[in-house]
């Protein structure tokens, strides 16, 4: 396993974060503990989860079941040395299953604060080593939308100044050790940049955005904040929803699939996926890789990724993906990719 500096924090995470979002839904406690045994028996120190999981699907009776499991996990075996652990506070949502703590959960204080609190005590720890704003509270072009076009804040929106201020504090308190952002802009971040310098408050130490072949919209504006400013990306949705694997083309969904099971997801169901999927599972095949190894070493070798978030509902797509670790694409298969973008970019943002 290789290991990357988690922004200027001084820790060291794994090249492979485990994703958990599945777990609780697609994949039982059971399940899910032997991913984590597998995993760290691999080499991973890093687990990502939130307390918005899991979400498939998005559920009230699953409702904290990821963090839940993962608390159980730790108190099985007995410690939290060597587990870098990251969970997420949800902003604001229309969807009234993300809807917490009343039903009004902004990113201020007070919700902060009992997220935290909450998630601790799932988390069966007296400490969180990386704490998200899984999104902003402000209205961004996030999960798939292109641009904005003006401005949508309501009265209710909470300035960054109030979320940092009171992460600075849960800092201080020992209860994060540090904070990072999630569905970010490149505005949000030099927001969230320029407050740290200015108020002396902890410096934000990553940033967990989509990243895979069907959306490098990243490069755009957030690449050069994550290498000049130590923001790493932590890279969800390296494959795309699965779609970077082929197991959808030709319109097929699977039994037990992602689209099987949770129709709400169609952040990649857009009209250039197909052909630009299919174009990256060709290159893949022509140069014997596993076209999901193929599009994961992608993400693995870009210079602003701190770390690629995987996320399986089975051992035997958990080993294929840690494997990617072990992957160098030949140069040819990157010049392949880059032709194939150059025509085809950023299908899915």
């Amino acid at each position: 396993m290789e290991y990357r500096s988690l922004g200027r924090t001084g820790i060291k995470v794994s090249l492979i974060c485990l994703g958990t979002m599945t777990w609780g839904s697609q994949n039982s406690e059971a399940e899910a503990h032997e991913q984590l045994d597998h995993g760290f028996g691999e080499g991973i120190n890093f687990i990502d989860t939130a307390e918005g999981y899991p979400v498939m699907p998005v559920a009230h009776e699953t409702q904290f079941l990821t963090e839940t499991y993962i608390g159980n996990w730790i108190a099985r075996r007995g410690g939290r040395d060597g587990i870098i652990l990251a969970t997420k506070v949800a902003g604001p949502s229309r969807d009234p299953v993300r809807e917490f703590r009343g039903g009004n959960n902004r990113l201020d204080r007070r919700n902060i604060e009992q997220a935290v609190e909450d998630s601790l005590r799932r988390l069966r720890t007296d400490y969180i080593d990386l704490y998200q704003v899984h999104w902003p509270d402000r209205s961004v072009p996030s999960f798939g939308a292109r641009g904005l076009a003006r401005l949508n804040d309501g009265p209710h929106t909470v300035p960054i100044e109030e979320t940092l201020g009171a992460l600075a504090d849960l800092v201080r308190a020992g209860k994060i050790r540090h904070f990072g952002v999630s569905n970010e802009t490149p505005w949000g971040l030099s927001e969230y940049l320029r407050l740290s310098r200015e108020k002396e408050y902890p410096r934000v130490a990553s940033i967990q955005n989509a990243y895979n072949l069907l959306n490098r919209t990243f490069e755009q504006g957030l690449s050069e904040f994550a290498l000049r400013e130590d923001v790493g990306l932590l890279a969800y949705s390296p494959l795309a929803g699965g779609n970077l694997t082929g197991k959808y083309l030709g319109g097929q969904i699977p039994k037990g699939s992602r689209r099987d099971v949770s129709r709400q997801f169609v952040r990649y169901d857009l009209p250039g996926q197909a052909p630009a999927s299919a174009r990256y599972v060709a290159i893949a095949h022509a140069h014997g890789l596993d076209p999901a190894q193929l599009a994961l070493a992608y993400v693995n070798s870009r210079p602003f990724v701190t770390s690629t978030i995987i996320g399986a509902t089975s051992l035997a797509q958990l080993k294929a993906d840690i494997g990617s670790v072990r992957v160098t694409l030949p140069p040819e298969a990157v010049t392949a990719i880059e032709a194939v973008h150059r025509e085809l970019p950023d299908p899915c943002p």
